[in-house]
């Protein structure tokens, strides 16, 4: 790599990602605030059966499903910057309302349009990511990217034990303070986003002329079967016909179902017998830990050129803490279970999501709806997977946590049966003559 392309490559990692991270913490925070609001009352407070706080849970996926692959369709047409931020922004409005809903319907309504308006988030951080970033790059930092999720999701109980002390400030419950304040600092960020982030390679702002042109060349030069762009749904034909993408759906729909504990982490923990306070606080350090593996991880990746044995060494880490969660009723033991589990899921995220964007990337229509479908047929597994955890399974919820275990093998096939296609493409592409053809990586 030139001196040129490292300062280049430092200039984007300074920019992009930490705005990019900021946005996506957000998303987390103000999904995931249902789950410690649980914590707080709210099944009591809006009268709320156990089956209806589930739904209310899952509800969100159905309308992040409608929403993922028109906006990818939509982010190579229009400004990626601007869309972001108002997409950003209309999420946050839905989630300040959240918290002055009445009843089961009101939760419902605006957990539905939460997740159609956080919809074009993450395809569309994705899909900025790989016009960016070579294969090399790009799953360290997809990974350093979901570290903002995996932090979302840890310190949203850190933030609640202080905010619940705000318990009938103004004759509201904490819950409630809860989604507004954290709906109104996301707008803040939302109006900031839009000034900050890149649209395209060649019109950045913040880009010298000569970076934007070297920004550009790079990412195509390390494109295997590069073509020239296309119509938006070209892309979305494209994409939808080639067989490698749809094994990639199935990798990620699998490893998505295994995550389901996500949204019951605090109520899993709550299990060990401890105090609000004191549970909120324990479901941070699992998160923690897997954002180190995650980076790790995907940087070992990244280094080795290695996808498959990745994947499938993460897999077999996470299967072996589902089975001992659910083995064992020794508070230490399950903790560690807790930690295990959650680190092997979250450790090959980044390297499934980034082998997808160089995998499928010969255009940037298909790289942008490719990314797109296998984040929504993945969320799939998100509306099922919530009817896993019945409290009734509690504590240790031996249903979830195989089923967990089972996904998991099942993703880590698909990584096998996806290398060997590539491997059957590569043979492919070198018999052609020409071997200084770019190969794809497994």
């Amino acid at each position: 790599m030139s001196s040129a392309e490292k300062r280049l490559v430092r200039k984007l990692d300074w920019i992009i990602l930490p705005v990019l991270w900021v946005m996506y913490w957000f998303n987390y925070l103000d999904r995931n605030a249902i789950t410690v609001a649980r914590l707080d009352g709210i099944e009591m407070e809006l009268n709320l059966t156990s089956t209806e706080y589930q739904t209310c849970v899952s509800i969100l996926f159905v309308g992040y499903i409608l929403g993922q692959i028109p906006s990818n369709m939509l982010i190579t047409r229009i400004r990626p910057s601007w869309f972001m931020a108002s997409t950003m922004a209309l999420w946050s409005i839905v989630s300040t309302v959240t918290g002055v809903t009445k009843d089961f319907k009101g939760l419902l309504l605006t957990r539905f349009f939460l997740g159609i308006t956080e919809a074009p988030f993450y395809p569309g951080a994705l899909y900025l990511l790989g016009i960016f970033y070579t294969r090399k790059e790009i799953a360290t930092r997809i990974s350093i990217l979901f570290t903002a999720n995996i932090c979302g999701t840890a310190f949203s109980s850190l933030i609640a034990i202080g905010v619940f002390q705000m318990n009938q400030v103004a004759g509201l419950s904490g819950w409630r303070w809860l989604f507004i304040l954290q709906g109104v600092i996301s707008f803040i960020v939302a109006v900031s986003s839009a000034f900050l982030l890149p649209d395209q390679p060649l019109d950045t702002r913040w880009l010298s002329e000569e970076e934007r042109k070297l920004a550009q060349s790079r990412v195509a030069a390390d494109t295997v079967q590069l073509q020239a762009s296309t119509s938006t749904w070209a892309g979305l034909y494209d994409a939808s016909r080639d067989p490698r993408l749809w094994v990639l759906v199935a990798m990620q729909h699998l490893h998505l179902s295994a995550s389901g504990y996500k949204n019951f982490f605090p109520t899993i923990v709550e299990t060990l017998g401890f105090g609000r306070n004191v549970t909120l606080a324990l479901t941070c350090p699992p998160y923690i830990i897997s954002g180190i593996a995650t980076i790790a991880w995907a940087a070992s990746s990244g280094h080795f050129n290695e996808r498959v044995w990745h994947i499938t060494t993460a897999k077999a880490v996470a299967v072996f803490g589902f089975v001992l969660g659910c083995s064992t009723l020794n508070v230490g033991a399950r903790y560690f279970a807790m930690c295990t589990f959650a680190s092997g899921v979250y450790a090959c995220n980044s390297i499934i999501l980034g082998w997808a964007s160089s995998t499928c990337g010969q255009t940037r229509e298909k790289k942008a709806v490719s990314l797109a479908l296998v984040n929504t047929i993945a969320t799939i597994g998100s509306i099922y997977t919530p009817y896993l955890w019945p409290d009734s399974d509690a504590p240790r919820y031996t249903t979830a946590m195989l089923s967990s275990a089972a996904f998991s093998v099942a993703a880590a096939v698909m990584a096998w049966i996806l290398r060997w296609m590539l491997m059957k493409e590569n043979r492919r592409l070198l018999h052609t003559g020409n071997h200084n053809t770019l190969l794809y990586s497994y």
